[in-house]
């Protein structure tokens, strides 16, 4: 697979603080004055983490004794040094940043998963090209630059797969790291010719004329676990407790997340925290939420990242998923 320089450079420190509570940032788990523990998550900044900044407007971890702040990051990869560095109590982001943790035998776990696509309909992400590149189905994408907010993830190997699938060659495909939300300035002005991306983008870009080649997630593994959360093996064992209060916490987000009755509030929190026209943040197609992992999905997208090269070798499953 060739892989392009990325457009543009993530550090390796790309979490910065939102400004959700005015904590000390080097303590970020100590107890606060008025008796609520103070939490730092890592997410990436898209419409998917509405049911965990909605779950923290709700109150929900409060009820646990916790204050959550939540830090943007481009994806699991990135977060993985500041949660082993302790900077981080947990992240929710895709899989492969664990599945490379787990290789190097680091101590990360996926203690729960958090969203996933849909077997069926529309789906949360697509690979999404330009009106001008002819790109009219998967195996078009063998020679053009396509873009994936992280080279050798969920992204490209997925991409890879569906444009096999359709007869193309998947060696052929120019990936180019760019973050989701430069996408679709990159596409417009030629510098690639498709891109990967999830919601909102994909209904902004079909809303100004762009074409949805395939829903790659769908095409391969429908169903597709794509956002994990994720902590240490240490802090299971030695802080057993936030551990127990995080996961009583999220699993109730994500269930309130899926609760028709909640859909206002989920789709205000898109509002108030993406900068978003208010007819796209109430018309997104959201995932589909759920704090159980499925294994047999990330087993799959790990044995394609074996076939395309992406990962030497498979990941301790047993090791890895520690369910809570």
């Amino acid at each position: 697979m060739k892989k392009v320089m990325a457009l543009g450079l993530i550090a390796a420190t790309a979490i910065a603080l939102t400004g959700c509570t005015d904590s000390d940032a080097s303590n970020p788990s100590e107890q606060t004055s008025g008796d609520l523990r103070k939490v730092r998550v890592a997410a990436l900044p898209i419409t998917e983490t509405a049911a965990l900044w909605g779950g923290i407007k709700a109150g929900l971890f409060t009820e646990r004794g916790l204050q959550v702040e939540v830090l943007p990051a481009q994806g699991g990869a990135q977060a993985i040094p500041a949660l082993l560095n302790g900077d981080i109590d947990f992240a929710i982001g895709q899989p492969f940043g664990p599945f490379r943790a787990d290789l190097r035998d680091l101590g990360v776990v996926i203690i729960g998963n958090y969203a996933s696509s849909y077997a069926d309909g529309d789906d949360i992400n697509a690979v999404v090209a330009s009106a001008k590149s002819g790109i009219k189905r998967p195996a078009d994408l063998a020679g053009k630059r396509v873009a994936v907010n992280s080279l050798g993830a969920a992204g490209d190997v997925t991409i890879m797969a569906a444009v096999e699938k359709d007869g193309g060659d998947p060696s052929k495909i120019k990936f180019v790291e760019v973050a989701f939300p430069d996408a679709p300035a990159q596409l417009e002005s030629g510098n690639i010719d498709a891109a990967w991306v999830p919601e909102p983008f994909v209904t902004q870009l079909k809303a100004r004329g762009d074409t949805s080649i395939v829903a790659p997630y769908q095409a391969v593994v429908p169903g597709l676990a794509t956002l994990t959360t994720i902590t240490t093996k240490e802090r299971t064992e030695k802080d057993a407790k936030l551990v127990e209060d995080f996961t009583a916490a999220m699993k109730k987000t994500l269930e309130w997340a899926k609760d028709p009755v909640n859909d206002s509030a989920l789709r205000q929190a898109i509002k108030d925290n993406l900068q978003l026209p208010p007819a796209v943040a109430e018309s997104v197609r959201l995932p589909a939420f759920g704090w159980e992992v499925d294994r047999s999905s990330l087993q799959t997208l790990a044995e394609l990242a074996q076939k395309y090269k992406v990962l030497d070798k498979q990941p301790n499953f047993d090791r890895l998923i520690q369910q809570q």
